[in-house]
């Protein structure tokens, strides 16, 4: 099983996120575009793991989230992965975020080390992807509008809880099935 750990976003928040994707593919191609309903905030990609391990890796969940109340996130601002000055390989969203999601997520990553999970390599650095470039010569004016909207505020989403998620790939896109949701006080 391909295994995620994420905070899903609000109705709300998708429906903006909706407009601009639909904005940005009247653009122009060479994006692969992920369907709305399915863009959430990764808080740890596990990567396949096996079905045995579902019931530990919630319980190392609950152990997580034992000390955090629930917060808020704010959806402001896009960006592209590497970097503004390279090639875009991923369009997203920002999270504005504070101490207190970067501690909730390194305490996530920590004991889900202690049961075997490695621990990522990379920064966390948190947004919502709308789209992976599958062609960045025929971006067009897709990175222009994306740019315009740098400062756009999508709204606030209230983090109750956690999910572990499931990902099944398919040829027309990912389906995502929660596994187990864990509350926050």
């Amino acid at each position: 099983m391909r295994l995620f750990i994420a905070i899903e976003l609000s109705s709300e928040v998708k429906k903006g996120l909706m407009e601009l994707i639909n904005i940005l593919k009247s653009k122009g191609e060479g994006v692969k575009w992920v369907n709305p309903e399915n863009i959430h905030l990764t808080l740890k990609f596990l990567g396949e793991t096996s079905p045995s391990r579902i019931q530990e890796i919630t319980d190392s969940l609950k152990k997580s989230v034992k000390n955090f109340s629930s917060f808020y996130l704010s959806i402001k601002g896009t960006g592209c992965f590497p970097s503004e000055k390279k090639p875009p390989r991923v369009l997203w969203v920002g999270v504005e975020h504070n101490n207190y999601l970067i501690d909730f997520q390194r305490e996530i990553e920590k004991n889900l080390k202690e049961i075997g999970f490695p621990e990522e390599e990379r920064k966390f650095i948190p947004h919502l992807t709308l789209g992976r470039v599958k062609s960045p010569s025929r971006l067009g004016l897709i990175k222009e509008e994306h740019e315009k909207h740098k400062e756009k505020f999508f709204g606030k989403i209230k983090v109750k809880e956690i999910i572990l998620f499931q990902s099944i790939l398919k040829p027309e896109g990912a389906e995502y099935i929660p596994l187990a949701r864990i509350s926050l006080k």
